[in-house]
Formats: structure tokens, sequence, C-alpha cells
């Protein structure tokens, strides 16, 4: 600066000279004005400079702390589709991300001959810590979760340089992501099932430890949601008894026997003679229930309309294949008739009417 300084002077001292010269030459200076000129034209710029100098002083030191630092040198290279493992074995997340870093201060800086590996591996190291320890169904919450660790400048761990990592991705593969929506239907199938067998638990134990436990209790239960027909729950004391019965696998006590319709065991016994009340209980069977059409229908026991119906009845029942049962209907009402004592041939059945067929 100071040279620079004497540059202008000395020029602008030359250019004062030539100035003058010309001024004196046109206004015809006397000669003795030449002289003196000449000497203030080496006097004044030179004392002029001096005073300058001693004025200016040092430079302050708040100017030197203004100075600007020496860059930081920074690099970066983009990592893409990184296979980092999940909680769940097979399961792998696949990350990408910008890798930037900056060197360490301190000596070892030119021993570092692949500055963008010691960065990789810092960053991947760092995000595979944190991804092993997640389910691979948080991949978008992972990838937000990972920019807060892998945003800050971290030392690597030999100390040489610090890494970071922008524009991070992490997703599943395509195949991995249908799996985890499978098995996440599966599991809420599952529930659902789940839930529905123990409503249904609940409700056989509610029904069979407390409503059907024995028939006091059916009849309280069904009055308490017929409490408005308080005739109707006693007309169905006998359908109470049975299902109580049933429900508990005991036997309907003896004083509600004799409110069923048709007691147990006392179907047809007008046929043997013998009493109802000595025998099982059992469900009432077809012939039963013939026997019952044939007295609403006032057919009495030895009226022939009863055996020609029962062979009807027995042929019609055969056709369907229930062999049985046909079988037992002629049991009940046309069992064999005993041989004539005189010819000792059988008598032969009056067929009735043919039956129609289906």
């Amino acid at each position: 600066m100071t040279t620079a300084r004497k540059t202008t002077t000395v020029f602008l001292t030359v250019l004062c000279g030539l100035l003058l010269t010309i001024l004196g030459l046109v206004k015809r200076w006397p000669d003795w004005t030449w002289p003196t000129l000449a000497a203030l034209l080496l006097v004044v710029p030179a004392t002029v400079f001096r005073l300058a100098s001693q004025r200016r002083g040092p430079v302050p030191v708040s100017f030197e702390e203004q100075l600007t630092a020496a860059p930081v040198e920074r690099t970066e290279c983009r990592v893409n589709r990184v296979a980092l493992p999940s909680l769940w074995d097979d399961y792998h997340f696949v990350f990408s991300a910008t890798v930037r870093w900056c060197f360490a201060d301190g000596p070892g800086r030119a021993t570092v001959l692949n500055p963008a590996g010691l960065a990789v591996e810092a960053v991947l190291s760092r995000a595979r810590a944190i991804a092993e320890k997640r389910e691979p169904g948080d991949a978008s919450l992972l990838q937000h979760e990972l920019g807060g660790p892998l945003g800050r400048m971290c030392p690597d761990s030999t100390g040489h340089l610090q890494a970071m990592a922008e524009d991070i991705s992490l997703t599943l593969p395509d195949e991995d992501q249908e799996r985890l929506d499978r098995l996440a239907g599966v599991r809420k199938d599952e529930a659902v099932w789940e839930h529905q067998r123990k409503y249904e638990q609940s409700k056989r134990r509610y029904l069979g430890e407390d409503v059907l436990k024995d028939t006091g209790s059916a009849v309280v239960w069904w009055l308490a949601k017929n409490d408005e027909h308080v005739a109707k729950t006693v007309a169905d004391l006998p359908l109470l008894a049975q299902l109580t019965s049933a429900a508990t696998d005991t036997d309907i006590p003896e004083r509600l026997l004799e409110m069923l319709p048709h007691r147990p065991g006392g179907l047809g016994t007008a046929d043997t003679g013998t009493e109802s009340a000595d025998l099982p209980a059992r469900e009432p069977s077809a012939a039963d229930h013939l026997s019952g059409f044939f007295e609403a229908m006032g057919f009495t026991e030895d009226d022939d309309r009863r055996a020609m119906l029962a062979r009807q009845f027995s042929r019609l029942i055969e056709q369907h294949n229930r062999h049985e049962t046909a079988e037992d209907l002629l049991r009940r009402f046309d069992p064999p008739r005993p041989a004539d004592p005189d010819t000792g041939a059988e008598p032969v059945p009056d067929p009735g009417p043919p039956a129609e067929t289906a």
C-alpha cells in the first residue's frame, strides 16, 4: 500500500510540474520564477507524504480479526439401495442417501486415501444401529426418524473426518411389503374370530351355567323376557322343562312330567298295558306320531283302517329308503296274524288301495 501511495504522489507531482510549465510559458513568467517552482515541486509532495504517514498510525487490531477465514473443504457422494437389517429375520430396509463429509482438524489428513469410503461407512454404521431395532412395517416412520441422527456432522471411528447424510430414502422391497400386508390381514381376521369365539363361549356359559342350570332359572329368565305375558310363560313350562333337561343332561323332575303333552315313554302304552312312569324318557317315534294321528281321527284299536293306512304309509316310507321306520309301522299297527287252525295257512292281509308314487 505504501508503494502505491508513492507512485501516486510522483505522478501528481509530474503532472503539476507540466501544468505549471505550460502556464509559465504562456504567461511569460520571469526567469527567476523557474528555480523557485522546481524547488516547490520537490519539497511540497515530500512534506505532504511525511505528514500523512505520521497521522495514519498502525493497522487496528479489529481489522485483523475481520479477515476472512480459509474455506472448509467439503465433499459428497451418493449411496443407493443399500440393504439394512430390520428386527425381523430375512426382512431388510432399502437405504439411499447423499453422504457429506469434511476433514477433522489435526494431523493425519494426508494419510486418508479414500475419505468417501470412511464417510459412507460411518453413516451406514449409524443407520444400521437404528434400523436393526425397528420392525419392517415401520419403514416410512423410520425414514423420517433417521433424519435427526444422520443429519449432524459426527466423527468417524478413525477420527480423521466428520460425516452426515441428507436426502434420506428408506423403503421395503415390494414383495416384502405384500407379505406384510397379507400377514396384517390374517392377524385382523384372527382377532375378529377370537372375539367371536369368546363371545360364543361367554354366551354358552351364560345359558348353561345361569339360565338353563335348572327349570326354575329357565322360568325366571323366560318370565323376564315376557314380563307382560305371564300366561305364555306358564304355557311354555313343558318346553322349558325339556330344554333344561336336554341342556344339563338330566331327567325331567317328576312334578313336571304331568305337564308334558306326551309323557316320555307314554305314547303307545295302551298297546302293552304297562305303566309309562317306569319307562325311561325317549323321543316320540314315527309310530307314536301316527298313533296320535289315528286317535285324533277317531280310529279305535280294533279299527281295520289303522292297519290299512299303516301299510300304505310304510310303502311310501320305503320309497324314501327309511326301511327301519317302515318296519316299525308294520310291527306297531299291522303285526303278523296267527295261522288259521282249520287250514294252517296264514291269512293274506288286505293291501288296500295302491299308494301314489312320487
